[in-house]
């Protein structure tokens, strides 16, 4: 039996690799799964039985980098605390700024992926979405929980992982704004924007100013460069 299963984890692992060949070399619309299937030398109906879709393989794929980031895992590894929970959405508003004034056109690709699924059958979106939540969101959650009781944020009566959601939805639409080669929006100079954008996500999940300007002012310089997210999205 534990052999079956290493044989399945092993097939899989192909699969993924032959994909992300695939995906580098003809991007997401130009990858068939009929491709990867060639690619990782296998029947298209096996890959099935890894992967019901396209979309389920990318979405995959971009999980595994989330999870590759050192960065990333070294804040999910942190204990959850305030400063964790500012530092999570200070990673994601960077995450998303970047992506619109770097010049990796695959971010900006997935960016607009992400949005023209909500358009279409919305499969990527939630996909993508459930592995973001798997990652994150239990660490939001228990940060956000010891803000509260550590007379930084004031207690919510809606779901605290909506929180995150709207938080990551807000900034992932200030970036589609971003994203055309002349801004569909003059939101100013790049720092501004990101300060700007923490302290209105951080208040919008209940944290006081107090505990805004003690911990987002903290490192602010040293922090400017990470990027803490993946979806991530």
């Amino acid at each position: 039996m534990s052999s079956l299963r290493m044989t399945s984890d092993l097939r899989r692992q192909l699969i993924l690799g032959a994909a992300k060949r695939c995906f580098a070399r003809h991007g997401y619309t130009g990858t068939t799964t009929k491709s990867v299937a060639a690619a990782a030398a296998i029947s298209e109906a096996l890959l099935f039985k890894h992967f019901p879709s396209k979309a389920a393989l990318y979405a995959e794929i971009l999980s595994d980098e989330c999870e590759a980031d050192p960065a990333l895992m070294e804040l999910l590894e942190r204990e959850p605390s305030t400063a964790t929970l500012v530092e999570l959405i200070r990673g994601m508003v960077q995450h998303f700024l970047m992506i619109a004034d770097g010049p990796d056109q695959e971010e900006a690709q997935r960016l607009r992926l992400t949005a023209t699924s909500h358009l279409d059958d919305g499969e990527f979106a939630r996909l993508l979405y459930a592995k973001i939540e798997t990652l994150i969101g239990a660490v939001f959650v228990a940060s956000l929980e010891r803000a509260v009781a550590a007379g930084d944020a004031r207690a919510s009566g809606s779901e605290p992982l909506n929180l995150f959601w709207f938080a990551h939805h807000t900034v992932m639409t200030a970036a589609l704004t971003r994203l055309p080669s002349v801004p569909c929006l003059a939101y100013g100079r790049a720092n501004d924007l990101e300060r700007q954008l923490c302290e209105f996500l951080l208040r919008g999940i209940g944290l006081n100013d107090a505990a805004i300007a003690s911990h987002l002012g903290r490192d602010q310089a040293a922090c400017a460069g990470k990027t803490a997210i993946a979806e991530s999205a």
